[in-house]
């Protein structure tokens, strides 16, 4: 019964700190987006490319829009850059996670490839490549790294197509936890 005692001050005190902060300013900073905004907003790409756009490149098409738009970063071959390397330089029968962290190699899926490039290139200018671009260089850093030929046409509906190199790869040991460490020399 004492401790009960408190309770109506404690509800008093929770309630006016709630009213107070209720009723602070908020000095005309921003809004809510309208639901047209969240839909221009929404440019998650799925691995299966559903919600990929139109568009189509080829590598051919992809080189010179590397040179111009990610060349200076990630280097003129797609190594030796400031920004991460694009290119693997191990032999291709090497076993994959010898061949370090390149994007095009290490995501399981080649639309994610398209995802990034679209969402996060080039750095500080993002947002600012047609479909045309992306799938363009999407198509030169698969043949870069001898994913696709250099004619292939990568649109909607071949790029979820192409086999990546991790393959079914991915996915998490079915008997690891989180904060368990993982087998040493596994690929993640």
């Amino acid at each position: 019964m004492g401790t009960l005692k408190g309770l109506p001050f404690a509800l008093f005190l929770i309630g006016g700190a709630s009213a107070l902060l209720a009723q602070s300013p908020t000095y005309g900073v921003g809004r809510a987006p309208t639901a047209e905004e969240l839909r221009a907003w929404d440019i998650s790409i799925g691995p299966t490319g559903e919600e990929l756009p139109p568009g189509r490149g080829t590598a051919k098409d992809g080189a010179p829009v590397y040179r111009a738009k990610c060349g200076s970063c990630h280097g003129a071959t797609g190594i030796g850059g400031s920004a991460p390397i694009l290119k693997s330089r191990a032999p291709k029968d090497d076993e994959l996670w010898s061949r370090g962290r390149i994007l095009p190699l290490r995501s399981p899926f080649a639309v994610l490839v398209w995802d990034y490039i679209n969402r996060a290139m080039p750095l500080n200018r993002e947002g600012t490549l047609t479909p045309d671009e992306v799938y363009a260089l999407t198509a030169f850093l698969l043949f870069i790294n001898d994913l696709v030929p250099e004619d292939q046409i990568l649109d909607a509906q071949s790029l979820p197509k192409v086999k990546m190199p991790i393959g079914d790869a991915y996915a998490p040991l079915p008997d690891w936890k989180p904060r368990t460490p993982r087998l040493k020399g596994y690929p993640y």
